[in-house]
């Protein structure tokens, strides 16, 4: 059924209204015209559209897309489930999930990468490396009291597959660092893909454990700038102010201490 219009698309999708005239250009979509000539889309045009930006944003050569959706397009039933059917793209080759397989849209093998998917009318993308980092993280959180070095282990294996997942690199930084690891903590947290308040507040803490006390105060102040009301980096300035003897410092982080503990 042809039931989306182009805002639609766009706050779906959020694909350029020029890329949706370039597909239509190249037949790879073909919208009806509706009332006032306004175009209408149907499921089989939502998925062209977001597996074409999906596959450019995984830099996928012109030439090999155009062919891929060419074939996706011939592949995709005319009445398509709201969901089980997802579109993969892993390096330049595509692929079509229904339910559980996958088959490759030229060779017809069994992949696993990134799948498009349609869920309850909404086009998504949905990472497995991801998914995978999820299931890792809640290992490691489940391990910490009983078995430390487990949950590092899990933790690191959650971030071999997403990098940017935060609470398992602040976690596993602690760990490391509450098992005397410092060297490897301290890589875990420089590695870090944002800045984060108690991520640096770790850093620091580990910092000032390797008697590097002015790059410590520098991750404190940067903390800091992230939340400023972040208490504790306020007292272990105070306190590292007054072991250099910069009283008025600390007497000014103290106050803010004091403030932000109210």
């Amino acid at each position: 059924m042809y039931v989306y219009g182009t805002k639609d698309v766009e706050r779906l999708l959020g694909v350029r209204v020029s890329a949706v005239r370039s597909l239509i250009r190249a037949g790879h979509i073909t919208p009806r015209k509706g009332s006032r000539g306004r175009l209408q889309f149907s499921f089989q045009d939502l998925i062209i559209l977001r597996t074409a930006t999906t596959l450019s944003g995984a830099n996928v050569p012109t030439r090999r897309v155009n062919r891929c959706l060419r074939q996706l397009r011939d592949a995709l039933p005319d009445n398509l489930p709201l969901s089980g059917l997802s579109i993969v793209a892993i390096g330049d080759q595509v692929a079509v999930r229904e339910g559980p397989r996958h088959w490759d849209t030229e060779s017809g093998q069994y992949l696993l990468a990134l799948d498009v998917t349609v869920e309850g009318g909404e086009v998504q993308v949905i990472s497995r490396a991801a998914e995978d980092g999820a299931a890792h993280f809640e290992q490691g959180h489940d391990l910490e009291d009983g078995d430390a070095v487990a949950a590092i282990a899990a933790y690191e294996k959650c971030l071999a597959t997403n990098a940017g997942h935060l609470d398992a690199r602040v976690n596993c930084g602690r760990l490391l660092h509450l098992a005397g690891r410092l060297g490897e903590a301290e890589r875990i947290y420089r590695e870090a893909q944002s800045p984060n308040a108690m991520l640096l507040f770790n850093l620091a803490a580990l910092l000032e454990d390797l008697d590097r006390e002015s790059e410590a105060m520098e991750a404190y102040r940067t903390a800091l700038e992230i939340d400023p009301g972040l208490a504790d980096a306020h007292f272990n300035l105070a306190r590292l102010h007054e072991r250099a003897g910069n009283t008025r410092e600390s007497f000014r982080h103290l106050l803010a201490y004091k403030r932000a503990s109210d």
